[in-house]
Order: structure tokens, then C-alpha cells, then sequence
């Protein structure tokens, strides 16, 4: 048995590890399964703490890219535009002046289209930043934590909640089944209706959301209405986590991983498989929770993952890790052995290419924890 892999005992030293326990036993992942009432969903949807601090002006276009500075200007004049802006904001962003008795004319939504790492969710955070409404009034979440909240409050308890804010946030947005598609569609429509100002962030144009992955013809019409509710406004770019920067650090073996997290405060230590199994069996709205508090994860002989459905699990906590900048640090294969060449050709590859470059990212944070 590894280190880590039954959920209910901390991880042995191995050998290199101080026998007189001056090292605390790092956490397990596994040993966590936590509860997060409903309530607290609507509150806590807001920009994640690696864009807590965020804003228009820290955003760094690549100069070869004209459509980043681009996106800046547009997405300042639609922030402005919202609810208690200039007239001469509305004007720049629905291209006509705005009568008071009247809602603007156009989307009431901008959908920021482009490849992984040119900055969508920075872009998106600065949005809600700017946006001149209490916190209170702006949402910010991914789309699978905008599904998990209907399924937590229900559809109308939703639609009520979410009726009296300003801006709706939705990053990674991505049609996975035809009843997203349906529940998705919905929603927007009716929050447009109540005056609710919309952004999101994909790697799909809105009018192409479910290709790939189920038959997006028999539901047209609902693609077509949420693409209505969009200006499409497109990012091009290369993946800035990369940009100019060396290869991603080859992984270590399994005794400098397990020294490593005895000796890092707050660093968590999980054998992979085992790790894989215990997301199976908790809600992936419940991930961040889960990652919260940890400073580092520590994860010995990573494989190549088995199933989509679980590949699709360590997408979003790959997400939530990113999110909170936790650096990962790792034993057995490297991350871009993680997912098979079918699911890199299949409908989900723009996930998994995603997973593949945060992943990276973090663990060129952890190689310091190794020299410690």
C-alpha cells in the first residue's frame, strides 16, 4: 500500500523521513469529503483567489495580438455599460444611444471565444471588478459550479436569486449533455429578461457549444437562443503559461515527493489511483472545498487516467487547484501523458489541453518546494 492510499490512516515516513516525527503528517485529499450548504453556493461565486486581484490594467496583451488590447477596450466599455453607466459607455458598447425606457438593443452578453491561456479568465475577473455594482450583485463562477447551484437550489429558487444582480460571470462554458443545453438556455433567457448582464469565457463559439459530444442538431434551437444572448468577441493568442518559459520539470520519484510534503506546511500527499477513486465519490462543486486550506499537493505514481468520466473529474480539480495557485508536485508519469490520444481527439480535448497547461503551470510552481 503507498503512502496515502487508505483514506482513513495519514501516510507512514518513508524511508529519508525523520524518525522522531518532527515533521507533521501531511493531509490527504482523500480523507476529505466536505459538506457545503446551499446557501453559501450564491455567496461564494465569486473570482477565485488567483484573480482576486485582476483588473483590465494587469492584463499584459501580446503585442503580436491586436485582439487582446482589443478585448480590453471592449470589455471596459461593456463593464461601464452595465446598470448605472455613462451614456456615452452604452453608446460605445450597443453601438447607439440608450433610452431610459427602453433596455438596450443587442446581446446583453459578451462570449469571450479563444484558445486555453491567452487570458479569458483574467479578462473575466477584471469584468466583475469593473463592473459598478456592489459584490453582492455580480456572480462569478464556472459553468459546472452554474449547474450545481441549480441542482442545489432548484431551478426557480435559481432564476430568483440570480434575477437581482447585475452581472452574471460564467467561465469555461461548455455543453457537455442535451439537458445542460436545455437548463442553460433557460436560465439565461429568463435572467436577460430580468435585466441581468451576461459574460462567459470557451474555447467553443457559442453556435458550435456540444459538438463532439452529443448530437447538437436535435437541439439547435436552444444552441442557437444562447448564442443570441451573446456578442461573440475572439482572443487569439498562445497559451501565456508557456510563453518563453522552459519545459515543464520531469517528475520525481516516489521518496523525494513523500520528503517533500512531510516537510512543506500544508502540503497534502495521495497516491493518484487512489485519489482518482475518492473523486468519484465526491460532488465536483464540493473540489475547491476540498482543496481548501492546502498549500501544496503531493501526488505519487500518476498514471494515465482510465475513463472519460474520470478524466473529466480531474479536469475540474485540476481547475479548482489552479484557481487557488496550489502548486502540484508529482511521482510516476508526466502531465502530458495524463489522457489517451482518443480523448485528445475526441469532443472533450479542449478540456483536457486545458488540464494539461494549468497542470504544468503548477508544477513549475513546486519544483522550489523541492529544494526546499
Amino acid at each position: 500500500m503507498s503512502p496515502s492510499q487508505s483514506s482513513s490512516q495519514q501516510p507512514a515516513p518513508t524511508a529519508g523521513e525523520p524518525a522522531d516525527g518532527s515533521d507533521a503528517a501531511p493531509a490527504a485529499l482523500t480523507a476529505r469529503a466536505p459538506h457545503v450548504p446551499a446557501e453559501h453556493l450564491v455567496a461564494e461565486m465569486v473570482p477565485p483567489p488567483r484573480f482576486q486581484g485582476a483588473r483590465f490594467d494587469t492584463y499584459i496583451p501580446d503585442p503580436n495580438q491586436a485582439s487582446q488590447a482589443e478585448a480590453v477596450e471592449v470589455l471596459s466599455a461593456f463593464a461601464a455599460s452595465i446598470d448605472g453607466g455613462t451614456a456615452a459607455a452604452k453608446r460605445r458598447w450597443f453601438g447607439k444611444s440608450s433610452k431610459k425606457a427602453a433596455p438596450p438593443k443587442g446581446p446583453r452578453g459578451v462570449y469571450l471565444d479563444g484558445g486555453y491561456g491567452v487570458g479569458k479568465t483574467h479578462l473575466l475577473a477584471s469584468l466583475w471588478h469593473a463592473t459598478p455594482a456592489p459584490a453582492e450583485r455580480k456572480a462569478f463562477g464556472t459553468f459546472v459550479e452554474l449547474t450545481n447551484l441549480v441542482g442545489a437550489l432548484g431551478f426557480q429558487q435559481t432564476v430568483r436569486t440570480l434575477s437581482d444582480h447585475k452581472l452574471l460571470c460564467i467561465d469555461e462554458f461548455e455543453l457537455d449533455d442535451p439537458g445542460d443545453t436545455v437548463l442553460v438556455s433557460t436560465l439565461l433567457g429568463k435572467l436577460v429578461d430580468a435585466g441581468v448582464a451576461l459574460a462567459a469565457t470557451s474555447n467553443t463559439l457559442p453556435g458550435k457549444l456540444g459538438e463532439g459530444r452529443f448530437a447538437a442538431a436535435d437541439f439547435l434551437r436552444e444552441i442557437q437562443g444562447l448564442s443570441a444572448h451573446f456578442r461573440p468577441l475572439r482572443i487569439d493568442g498562445e497559451d501565456y503559461r508557456h510563453r518563453g518559459l522552459p519545459e515543464a520539470p520531469a517528475p520525481f520519484d516516489d521518496e523525494t515527493v513523500t520528503r517533500t510534503a512531510y516537510r512543506t506546511p500544508g502540503a497534502s500527499l495521495d497516491d493518484f489511483p487512489s485519489l482518482l477513486e475518492h473523486l468519484s465519490k465526491v460532488h465536483p462543486s464540493r473540489y475547491g472545498a476540498m482543496c481548501d486550506g492546502i498549500q501544496a499537493v503531493c501526488l505519487t505514481d500518476v498514471q494515465a487516467v482510465p475513463d472519460q468520466s474520470t478524466a473529466l473529474r480531474l479536469v475540474v480539480l485540476a481547475d479548482r487547484l489552479y484557481d487557488r495557485e496550489v502548486p502540484v508536485l508529482t511521482s510516476g508519469k508526466a502531465f502530458d501523458e495524463l489522457f489517451s490520444d482518443e480523448m485528445l481527439r475526441g469532443g472533450y480535448r479542449k478540456k483536457y489541453f486545458r488540464a494539461i497547461s494549468r497542470l504544468t503551470a503548477l508544477a513549475r510552481d513546486a519544483g522550489p518546494l523541492v529544494a526546499g
